[in-house]
Order: structure tokens, then C-alpha cells, then sequence
């Protein structure tokens, strides 16, 4: 391995990969020491930190596309990423440079000292090293794994933004959505601003806010969605924003965001809004890569993700669906696959590599029964996504699902092309 000064992007990744035993370590005391050493802090810059089970990046994006249209600097860390580690950090709006990458690892290789830290904890400090130095008007952070015990809660946030709660990652976080919700909660500080876009928060959030007395603005409660065939309306105390066209995120994500912004006093008028609307856009969600046939892949990867998936499949037309998914073992497979039980689809599952790969053979176990006699099992992705392009018709529909590193997998085939 060169020298810290010589390292590739490359190399710096595979040493990453290689000083700490476990991938996940939970815990701030190693990360904090070394936010320390690096003097991490944001005093003149606005810090969002967005936690839940599913929607973060996509608010983080909304909010940062609206941070852009008023004329503010912002920097963005997000994760994991699809195709390049360079989507993890944004600066206001583009992907720095590997070389700005490969400087800010070197800083905290240089603090750390014999800190051990994990892949994640080694890039969550780089990216607020590289934010830090940018000055940026806007901090937006999105959690990782949780909220209390993720490495991006050694910073104390302006407002804080919960999107969802639901089953995931439960072997760290717990097995129930009133365990999670409290550790989603611990981004939470004293008197802090706060937005909840959990439309059924369970009592455990409710009791956290209480707690922590945090001025927090609730779903359905404080700001009110009302959705019609190709527009809605958003209303938050005496505010109201009509006839918003549907984005290309989730709704309730759009909606959280607008509360976020009418929390920090930078809500704009319905036609900035419609401007942000139209540059809000992630790769991975709800993305369409094919029109005949249509291929749409999506990194939904838990049961609350799945059922807004039956919800939106339900508006596409096509004559035969065929779903090419691929998990990993730490999901909740059967509670995930259960919402497609009445689905009329084609099944093609692939096996996941790594430590936490699943077998496509597992996966298939995990389909409601009445699926499995509609399924088939590939070794990889790759192999069961080029199953489905040589069978299906140019009417029919691919639906690509399960995890980040499966919907990568099928953009890097069309990125090759």
C-alpha cells in the first residue's frame, strides 16, 4: 500500500476496508476523539440531520435543491452509494473530485492516531472535514445506521428530521418500531426544531420529543398533505401551497422537507416550489432506465418501502411484470416480500455477494407461497435481470428491487451500454 500522500480513491476504499474487524462498531466515543483532533465543528453553518427507515435521501435532496434556488452554499453526505463513492459527498449539487476525497481520508488517518474507526465512521469524518473546510451556508447530514449511536450525531443539529419508522436493520436497532423510533429519536436535542413525516409515529417518538421538548412539527397533524390525480396541495399552520405538481419522490418525502424548510423560515412560494419539485431526482428511486420495455428499479429494501411499491406499480401499464430482486440476510425478508402476495408477476431472484449476501434459494423461501410457483433462482443480478431483457416483450415491465447493490448492479449494465 503507498503512502497515505500517494493513495488512489481506490487504494484509500480498500484500506478503509481493512483497519477496523467488524463493518459496524456502535458507538461515538472513537469518532468523537477523532472529530476532536480534526477540530470538526459548524458554528457558521445551518446543520439538518435527517434519520428514519426510508426517505432520507430523498428529503436530504429535496432540501438541498431548495438550498441551491435561494442562492445558499451546501454540502450534502449521504449513503451508500450506487456506482461511485463520490456520490456520497455533494457540494452544492456535484461530486467532488476523487483527489478532494483522497486529502480529507489523509487528514483523519493523520488524527486518528491508533483510533480504530469502521469504512463508515473513516467516511462520515472525512465528509464533515471536507464540509467544514467548504464553509458551506447549508450542512445537510443523512444517518446512517439509526440515529443515537450513527457517527453523523456527533454533530448537534439546527433542526432535526425523522421520515419514517419501520422495520430494519433490526439485529442493532431492535425488533419493534417503538425500539427503533427511540433510536431514530436520538438525533433529538434540548428544545431542538424538529420534523416528523411518520404518519403513524408510535408512542415511544411521541414520548422522545416530549423529553427532549423539542419544537417539533408532526405529519397529518401540523402540515397536512391533499393529493389529487396530478396535483396536491401542502398546508402547514397559516401557510398553504396549491396545485404543486407530483415529484418524482415520494410525496410524503416532498412534504416532510417543505415542513423542514417552513421550520428554518425558508419556505418558498408555490412556483420555487415547483422548480425545486422538478430537480429532485435520485438515481435508484423509482428510476426509469427502459421504455420498451419498461425497466424501473428501486433500493426499497423493507416492508414500509415494499408497500408504497404495490401502491405505485398499481399506476404503470404493462402486459407481464417481471420482478428481478436480490436482498441481504440482515433484512426482514418475509415481512418485505409479504406485501406482494397478490402481485401477477415473474419472479427472477438473485443471490447477494459478501458477508451479508443472501442466497437467491433463501430469498425464494421468503416469497408468499402463492409467488414461489412463480419464481425462478439466478447465482447473480446480473444473470437474472439479462434472463428478464431476453424474455420479456417490448409491452411487459421489469421491476428491479432489494437493495442498493442490486439496483447498482443493473446500472452499471446500462451505464456499460
Amino acid at each position: 500500500m503507498p503512502a497515505p500522500a500517494d493513495r488512489s480513491l481506490a487504494q484509500w476504499l480498500d484500506y478503509l476496508e481493512s483497519i477496523h474487524p467488524t463493518a459496524i462498531d456502535m458507538g461515538l466515543e472513537r469518532v468523537e476523539s477523532v472529530a476532536a483532533a480534526l477540530q470538526l465543528a459548524f458554528a457558521s453553518s445551518t446543520v439538518i440531520t435527517v434519520a428514519g427507515t426510508n426517505g432520507k435521501g430523498t428529503t436530504c435532496k429535496f432540501l438541498e435543491q431548495a438550498a441551491i434556488l435561494q442562492g445558499k452554499t451546501v454540502a450534502v453526505y449521504s449513503s451508500p452509494h450506487l456506482l461511485t463513492y463520490r456520490e456520497r459527498v455533494r457540494y452544492n449539487g456535484e461530486l467532488p473530485s476523487e483527489a478532494a476525497f483522497c486529502e480529507a481520508f489523509s487528514c483523519v488517518e493523520e488524527a486518528r492516531g491508533g483510533t480504530t474507526l469502521t469504512y463508515f465512521e473513516f467516511g462520515t469524518l472525512a465528509a464533515m472535514k471536507m464540509m467544514m473546510d467548504w464553509q458551506v451556508d447549508v450542512v445537510i447530514l443523512e444517518v446512517g445506521l439509526g440515529g443515537r449511536l450513527d457517527a453523523t450525531n456527533i454533530i448537534n443539529p439546527d433542526i432535526a428530521v425523522i421520515t419514517t419508522i419501520d422495520l430494519d436493520h433490526q439485529d442493532w436497532l431492535g425488533d419493534t418500531r417503538e425500539k427503533i423510533a427511540v433510536e431514530k429519536a436520538g438525533i433529538l436535542r434540548p428544545g431542538i426544531k424538529a420534523v416528523i413525516g411518520e404518519r403513524q409515529p408510535p408512542s415511544t417518538l411521541q414520548e422522545e420529543v416530549v423529553r427532549f421538548q423539542a419544537n417539533a412539527m408532526w405529519a397529518e397533524r401540523d402540515f397536512i398533505v391533499t393529493e389529487y390525480h396530478d396535483a396536491w396541495d401542502w398546508q402547514c399552520e397559516e401557510v398553504s401551497l396549491n396545485a404543486l405538481p407530483k415529484p418524482a419522490i415520494p410525496l410524503q418525502n416532498a412534504a416532510t422537507a417543505l415542513a423542514v424548510l417552513h421550520q428554518l423560515g425558508w419556505l418558498p412560494d408555490a412556483e420555487d416550489v415547483a422548480r425545486i419539485i422538478a430537480n429532485t431526482v435520485m438515481d435508484g428511486r423509482r428510476q426509469q432506465l427502459n421504455n420498451a420495455p419498461r425497466v424501473v428499479v428501486d433500493v426499497g429494501h423493507n416492508p414500509q418501502a415494499t408497500r408504497q411499491m404495490m401502491t405505485w406499480l398499481s399506476e404503470y401499464q404493462y402486459d407481464n411484470l417481471y420482478i428481478v430482486a436480490g436482498m441481504l440476510k440482515d433484512k426482514s425478508i418475509v415481512e418485505t416480500l409479504a406485501p406482494f402476495e397478490s402481485l401477477d408477476a415473474t419472479w427472477l431472484l438473485a443471490a447477494t455477494s459478501g458477508p451479508r449476501g443472501l442466497s437467491a434459494e433463501a430469498l425464494q423461501s421468503g416469497l408468499p407461497v402463492r409467488q414461489r410457483k412463480h419464481s425462478q433462482t439466478f447465482a447473480s443480478v446480473k444473470e437474472a435481470y439479462e434472463f428478464a431483457r431476453s424474455n420479456c416483450a417490448q409491452s411487459d415491465m421489469i421491476f428491479v428491487f432489494g437493495s442498493f447493490l442490486t439496483v447498482a448492479d443493473v446500472l452499471a449494465l446500462h451505464t456499460d451500454q
